[in-house]
């Protein structure tokens, strides 16, 4: 991926942080957002593990699907730095890496990061759980947290998208180079979603014309909630050239150019 500046990095990561807080994630979004940052030194790889979650002994589940890829890393082994070369955990997206994480920290070992009522007792609480073996990995976490002020985040996953329409509806994320581009509404086994929040993202031109969203002046079949514009995923999707692949096990919707699996 190109070089990011550390507060393109951050932005890039907030939609997904935000979006698996919203879904129930114990980590407070700004300890997520210094963890990612330290992990990889602001570098999004396209394995996109940025929490250097190793295989280990885990077994696949809905996010993490068993691939892996081997690279240089270093330990603190009874106060001494040690290098070495490990599996590390390879995922489809963002988004997949911040749920399988998530499972992590859902078993037992971490019950004092889920119990821990600030982003510094948990920056503690990974330490001692065993996240990390670098005693001074809290320090650095916290020192993260302040520099770039990434508290701020820590109360915005509370403002979701308002909607009537589809308050009742469950939410689907929508990935787009392995993050969440726009969150999604899935009624009746179709996924609708704001269309200038998606559509705009990826570059197109989008109105409104005769009681219809036009994307680059093609109309769609639409609804209007709320003054917004909501389509079809599949429909904008190939107004665009690219194609929805649903994904049943994380019910989740990845947007891929039309020539790819």
């Amino acid at each position: 991926m190109a070089n990011l500046t550390r507060s393109q990095f951050i932005a890039a990561l907030v939609p997904t942080v935000l979006q698996v807080r919203r879904e129930g994630s114990s980590i407070f979004p700004s300890l997520r957002l210094a963890q990612c940052i330290l992990e990889t030194g602001g570098v999004i790889h396209p394995w996109y593990n940025l929490g250097g979650i190793k295989v280990g002994s885990g077994t696949p589940n809905a996010y993490w699907h068993g691939e892996a890829v081997v690279k240089g890393t270093w330990e603190v082994v009874d106060g001494t730095l040690i290098s070495m070369n490990s599996s590390f955990r390879a995922y489809n997206s963002v988004y997949h890496f911040m749920k399988d994480q998530d499972l992590l920290f859902a078993t037992p070992r971490y019950g004092r990061v889920r119990a821990a009522v600030t982003p510094e007792q948990q920056a503690t609480m990974l330490y001692v759980s065993g996240y990390a073996t670098d005693p001074a990995y809290p320090g650095k976490l916290v020192t993260l947290i302040n520099q770039y002020s990434l508290k701020q985040y820590d109360t915005a996953f509370a403002s979701a998208s308002s909607t009537t329409m589809f308050r009742s509806s469950q939410t689907v994320p929508i990935l787009v180079d392995g993050f969440v581009a726009a969150v999604g509404y899935l009624e009746g086994g179709t996924t609708w979603v704001a269309a200038r929040a998606l559509g705009e993202t990826l570059g197109a031109a989008i109105g409104w014309t005769a009681g219809k969203v036009t994307v680059n002046g093609h109309p769609l079949d639409s609804r209007l909630d709320i003054s917004t514009g909501y389509v079809t995923v599949r429909d904008l999707a190939a107004s665009l050239n690219r194609k929805a692949v649903w994904e049943q096990a994380t019910q989740t919707v990845t947007l891929k150019a039309a020539d790819l699996p």
